[in-house]
């Protein structure tokens, strides 16, 4: 339980926590270098003695769980996943709603699904598309274990297409998830050739994957666009961000948000949106995905996936950014 008090540049005071929990994803992921960017800045504005613990696990289907049991009280979250845990997906969250969980700040950067093979694999198969990558009855696949928002995305990916990760598997093919600072080795050691990953600018895992392992980016086809703005996905181009893409990369956006539990105090929810929101500059300097992000366009409901926590909506509307 959060108990010690908080005063927010407002004025407000509140009982606010000893101890808070903020869920990001392993080392090496953009979302920890987030994470702890975020409570650094964070930090000062609680009181003295308030430990904040950035950690290191999670991802975009696990962290909404976590968040709605208050195992982490705020969390980076994808506004996709955000909305499937609130709705409760059937297959990803079990038909059970998570109702428990609140956005705080919302469009925090883009983040898409991408797809990359590896260059040898295309000059030794001649698959050089996705389809005919997944057609191959000895591909051998890799992305991050259960938790991120990967690999059920990576399963809409290969249903479009008329297969899954079983078929694959008992075709012949291999799954194989690990985390992401293993990810590059197995790439550069050839134990791998096809790689489904969430990426955004200056992607820790992505960049040194492309700098190391010679890969190329592929599109996702047009059927498979169409099959996952379906369920949620926004269609969305990645640029050309990376070596390996030789312009624009058809993707799809899941986006990012910051969540909490509903019972996080009013006045730490308030102070952690004016922080987020007021230091744009200083986010960006430790890591540029956070270039993309519009603070005053940070409350609005198409980039937020869930219902806003109500010390959130009370800086929204201080600003004049809520007005209904």
């Amino acid at each position: 339980m959060l108990v010690a008090a908080v005063a927010c540049a407002a004025g407000v005071s509140a009982q606010a926590q000893t101890e808070l929990k903020f869920g990001a994803m392993p080392l090496n992921t953009w979302w920890y270098i987030a994470g702890a960017s975020i409570t650094s800045l964070v930090q000062p504005q609680l009181p003295a003695g308030t430990k904040i613990e950035v950690l290191a696990r999670g991802g975009g289907i696990a962290n909404p769980v976590v968040v709605n049991e208050n195992k982490a009280q705020v969390a980076m979250a994808n506004v996709a996943t955000s909305a499937w845990a609130w709705q409760g997906e059937p297959e990803l969250y079990k038909g059970k709603p998570h109702r428990d969980i609140r956005a705080l700040v919302g469009g925090i950067n883009s983040v898409w699904i991408v797809a990359m093979l590896k260059e040898d694999y295309i000059k030794r198969t001649g698959n050089d598309t996705l389809e005919k990558a997944l057609a191959d009855k000895n591909i051998r696949i890799i992305m991050k274990p259960a938790g991120s928002s990967v690999p059920p995305v990576a399963r809409m990916i290969m249903e479009s297409m008329n297969t899954n990760p079983d078929k694959i598997k008992a075709g012949g093919g291999q799954i194989i998830q690990v985390d992401a600072t293993q990810t590059s080795d197995m790439l550069r050691e050839g134990r791998a050739d096809l790689y489904f990953e969430s990426a955004a600018k200056d992607h820790p895992a992505v960049t040194e994957v492309t700098l190391t392992a010679n890969v190329r980016f592929v599109d996702l086809p047009d059927k498979t666009l169409a099959y996952l703005a379906q369920r949620g996905l926004k269609p969305s181009p990645m640029p050309q961000f990376f070596k390996g893409q030789s312009g624009a990369t058809k993707s799809v956006d899941m986006g990012t948000n910051i969540i909490a539990n509903k019972d996080l105090s009013d006045a730490v929810a308030y102070a952690i949106t004016k922080t987020v929101v007021e230091n744009k500059d200083k986010l960006v300097q430790s890591h540029k995905a956070f270039e993309d992000f519009v603070p005053a366009d940070a409350w609005k409901a198409e980039n937020l996936g869930i219902p806003l926590h109500p010390g959130a909506e009370k800086y929204y509307r201080e600003r004049g950014w809520i007005k209904s």
